[in-house]
């Protein structure tokens, strides 16, 4: 067998989960091959919603304009009865705020979402390895030797460490013998992007169960509908034509081109664990959602973002026991929104399609988290494990900046309200450090910051890579960050050889 240079992370799977995990790691440095089965990149529409949370993951990774560009909002949902057609929105707007930039859900077919990510690979150096297939793998105490089928033979490749974010049929997943417990929910459907005559781009068209809704940044619609088990369906433009037919009663509506397509049974099902030693899960390897609410997809990213920095930081020396983390604050994350899945999915059943502020991912944090540090008293405002909210504020230079803009980029961050510079931490690699107040290098002009962190005079918050609290700290217990930071892997400056 041929052999490969050694990466020291393997990702298999190269949909959501795996890009964005790939593009986290390559921004840090870390060596990676991310390899995929399939000979072409999913050509699909499947999970279309990108959900408030993760277009600030998107920001951070440098994507989101080219997203919002590919695709657009929702469009109003138009329902058809005998009373005729009804407009209501799918989401009730919201206002973006300081502490909350996005608040909408962007529509962005699932193929566009991961040609823009595969873009941000490109630029970073990197690209998908196509048809090459994990096959086998074993690990030991120091590494996995994993073997890939590739167009040119097979190929063994040593790695430090292994991901599988190759989906709800996981091979990492069954090779390591982890259960997948849930439930079939009963129901099985039709996905598939087209061509169509007879309706408008202004609407998400509804008729009960069947729907049409545009796929915007394209000329195409996806075509939803549920289907009876025991029949094989035809998934031609002339199949699909007679079906919507007979579910609309519209001889006008016809499909002329189909230019993807499934047919799929829902499940809800949750990995028993996420890691086995030196090889994780993420994305539907370890979780698996029924479509409603546009929840799959942005879970699948935010497990990839929760552990590209654990990755990055266990091989520059922190400890391996890191990683643990990953699984206690992502499991109960993905519990919770198979369970909201459900619901809405029962809700779908009975033709309410309205979507709350619940589906938009924003309140999701880690309250349990080991890696939480006790700090100041703190009653009001955010406490570690929640989401760290923006804020804008002036540059000592004169220059509006915001806080995302401080965060953006594959570091911590320790910000300051009201304090002496003079105070702040010695410099580590990895730590960015700012301050309002005397010798501040930021100026929390309209009050944003203090208000939407609740920080009094002389307090700190500590902000992980992946835009959660910390810590919050009185100046006098900074002394607390030295051992945590080591902990995390955020070093102090090592002399030269």
């Amino acid at each position: 067998m041929a052999r490969t240079t050694d990466p020291d992370v393997v990702i298999t799977g190269s949909g959501a989960a795996g890009l964005t995990l790939a593009v986290d790691l390559a921004r840090r440095g870390v060596g990676f091959l991310l390899i995929d089965k399939a000979p072409h990149p999913f050509a699909g529409s499947r999970g279309k919603g990108i959900q408030p949370r993760s277009q600030e993951v998107f920001e951070d990774l440098g994507v989101i304009d080219r997203l919002v560009a590919s695709g657009g909002e929702y469009p109003v949902q138009r329902t058809y009865d005998e009373g005729g057609p009804v407009d209501r929105p799918v989401v009730v707007p919201s206002d973006p705020t300081p502490e909350e930039p996005y608040q909408l859900a962007l529509l962005v077919p699932q193929f566009l979402t991961e040609r823009r990510l595969r873009d941000r690979l490109a630029e970073l150096g990197h690209v998908v390895r196509q048809g090459h297939e994990l096959v086998g793998f074993d690990q030991d105490a120091d590494g996995v030797t994993a073997r890939v089928a590739t167009p040119d033979g097979e190929r063994t490749v040593r790695t430090r460490y292994l991901v599988g974010t190759d989906g709800g049929s996981s091979f990492v997943r069954k090779r390591l013998g982890i259960g997948f417990p849930g439930k079939t929910l009963g129901v099985r459907a039709v996905v598939a992007d087209v061509l169509v005559d007879g309706v408008t781009a202004d609407a998400w068209h509804r008729w009960g169960q069947t729907s049409l809704c545009p796929l915007r940044g394209t000329d195409m619609f996806q075509f939803q509908g549920p289907v009876p088990f025991d029949v094989k369906v035809d998934l031609s433009a002339e199949g699909l034509t007679a079906l919507l037919r007979e579910r609309t009663g519209r001889a006008d509506l016809t499909i002329r081109e189909v230019r993807w397509a499934s047919a799929f049974e829902m499940n809800a099902r949750l990995a028993d664990t996420y890691r086995v030693g030196r090889v994780l899960l993420a994305g539907d390897a370890a979780h698996c959602h029924p479509p409603t609410g546009g929840q799959g997809l942005n879970t699948s990213v935010q497990d990839a973002y929760n552990l590209g920095w654990k990755l990055a930081a266990v091989l520059d020396g922190a400890p391996d026991s890191l990683l643990d983390s990953y699984e206690h604050e992502r499991r109960p994350v993905a519990e919770g929104v198979l369970g909201l899945s459900v619901r809405l999915l029962e809700a779908t059943k009975d033709r309410d399609m309205h979507r709350g502020r619940e589906v938009n991912q924003l309140d999701l944090g880690y309250p349990e988290s080991p890696l939480n540090l006790t700090g100041a008293v703190h009653d009001k405002g955010v406490l570690p494990g929640d989401r760290a909210p923006d804020a804008p504020l002036t540059g000592a230079g004169g220059l509006p900046v915001r806080l995302f803009t401080l965060f953006r980029g594959p570091h911590w961050t320790l910000l300051g309200h009201d304090v002496d510079a003079a105070a702040a931490p010695a410099a580590r690699v990895g730590l960015h450090v700012h301050t309002t107040g005397l010798r501040g290098d930021v100026v929390d002009t309209d009050g944003h910051f203090r208000r939407a962190y609740g920080l009094s005079t002389d307090q700190w918050v500590l902000v992980r890579p992946d835009g959660y609290v910390a810590a919050v700290l009185d100046t006098a217990d900074l002394g607390t960050l030295e051992t945590y930071l080591d902990g995390v892997g955020v070093h102090a400056p090592r002399p030269a050889a």
